[in-house]
């Protein structure tokens, strides 16, 4: 098959809209990117999906859900007014910003697809291509003399006949990271579910929006801007399909992370072990062991992830602050050791190590930080895997009067070498994870990591 930018899965469209926060909200909102938001600008946009079950006739869902839906997220965003806006990304001189003035809005495709909806929400290998109906696209960036806007959210609701909903999420990294980006879900849905936002103020979940409160003594914001400015197309690139990759969910349960921790203590008594830290252990572990031979033993092989620094900061910030604020962490090994004998221990003391180093650094989370873009950098084109999503935020929680969502899947992976990981849906303690990868090194990576498990 020839590859196309267009997806040949698309659903069908209803309805395209636009949904604007309320006009009495403030005029404008301006935000200055920070080092945290500018390491994010030419990321390729983050994708999650929420499919809920539940019978729902095209009548039910046109004439009493998609109403709803609009009127919860217009109070939803007079909280949230940057996601309704763009970046502003100057073409000639200055640093990019985020920016609301009222009329300003978010695109909403309301759609219908007629895909197996037990198939897509299952665990077992799906072509990745297949969910894409249910994903929105990111509107094109506006041009103008002196700069370039960037929208920066675009959802999708779309219809499975008698069998559910799906909520499609697309947002620009830049915009926020997954902590704000959940927040706002969780918003939504408590909107929709109760009605209006009086739960919202009640919990004082609504976002913080002081950039002051962001202490830059070491003047990190220049220093980020002055190495990425300009280095890509402003435009982020869009997926060509097929995807060619298979996509699947694996569980581990709390008996199993328990025993991945005993494991361990019985080897290192010392060892700060949590469940984030022995699955991704396991899983990397696992990754390397299915391409035996085929790499030497003394490649390097990496793992990174980001961590939240919002509790962190001197002073810290509150956990509502609205944006990104995340460290870069990165565990580094070689190809023979994660491939040997005690391939897991080695996976998990990296992983410790590096937690250490960082998160629990005594000069403070970002130390070295200044170093950061020229690292990661420099890891490009090597064997590097990573993490999108944490167990921290439980979007299986995200209630919008449907009850419980029945699967929650992360698109994103299919851009990037990194797995997916959240909080179980079915079992408490419990957590899960996505793979997206050719249906060859799919199959490999399942048969070692049950042996593994197994074994251990």
């Amino acid at each position: 098959m020839a590859e196309t930018r267009e997806n040949p899965m698309a659903a069908a469209l209803i309805e395209r809209c636009e949904i604007a926060p309320s006009p009495d909200t403030v005029a404008e909102l301006t935000l200055p990117l920070l080092h945290f938001d500018i390491t994010w600008l030419y990321f390729h946009p983050v994708k999650r999906l929420l499919f809920y079950g539940f019978p729902c006739s095209k009548h039910q869902f046109l004439e009493t859900i998609v109403p709803k839906l609009k009127e919860s997220l217009l109070r939803t965003l007079n909280h949230f007014l940057p996601l309704a806006g763009n970046i502003v990304h100057p073409t000639k001189s200055g640093r990019p910003f985020s920016r609301f003035v009222v009329g300003d809005s978010v695109t909403l495709t309301i759609a219908e697809c007629n895909k197996d909806f037990k198939h897509l929400t299952g665990n077992h290998p799906r072509v990745s291509d297949e969910l894409y109906a249910c994903v929105p696209q990111l509107p094109p960036a506006k041009h103008s003399s002196d700069a370039v806007l960037l929208p920066v959210l675009a959802l999708q609701v779309t219809l499975f006949p008698g069998h559910g909903v799906c909520l499609g999420f697309t947002n620009h990294h830049s915009i926020g990271d997954a902590s704000t980006i959940v927040r706002f879900i969780k918003a939504w849905a408590s909107v929709n579910r109760f009605g209006g936002d009086a739960k919202l103020i009640d919990e004082k979940s609504l976002p913080f929006y002081d950039r002051t409160a962001v202490a830059d003594p070491d003047g990190l914001d220049s220093t980020y801007w002055d190495l990425l400015k300009r280095s890509r197309s402003v435009e982020p690139r869009r997926l060509s399909f097929p995807i060619n990759k298979v996509r699947a969910t694996f569980v581990i349960r709390k008996d199993d992370i328990e025993k991945l921790k005993a494991f361990l203590l019985r080897r290192r008594p010392e060892m700060h072990i949590t469940a984030f830290t022995v699955t991704c252990a396991l899983v990397w572990v696992c990754l390397v062991k299915a391409e035996a031979g085929a790499v030497p033993d003394d490649e390097p092989e990496y793992f990174g992830f980001a961590a939240d620094c919002r509790g962190r900061l001197n002073p810290p910030l509150p956990a509502t602050y609205f944006g990104n604020c995340l460290a870069f962490v990165k565990a580094e090994s070689t190809h023979g050791l994660l491939r040997g004998k005690e391939g897991f221990l080695v996976a998990a003391e990296c992983l410790g190590l590096a937690i250490q180093k960082t998160v629990y650094n005594e000069k403070g989370i970002l130390d070295g930080a200044e170093d950061w873009p020229a690292e990661f950098r420099k890891l490009i084109g090597k064997r590097l895997f990573g993490v999108a999503g944490s167990p921290r935020f439980d979007l299986y929680d995200a209630d919008y009067g449907w009850g419980r969502p029945k699967k929650f899947e992360s698109p994103s992976i299919d851009a990037e070498t990194s797995m997916s990981l959240c909080k179980s849906r079915n079992f408490e303690g419990g957590l899960e994870f996505g793979l997206s990868r050719t249906k060859k090194k799919l199959d490999s990576f399942a048969a070692v990591f049950t042996e593994t498990l197994r074994n251990l």
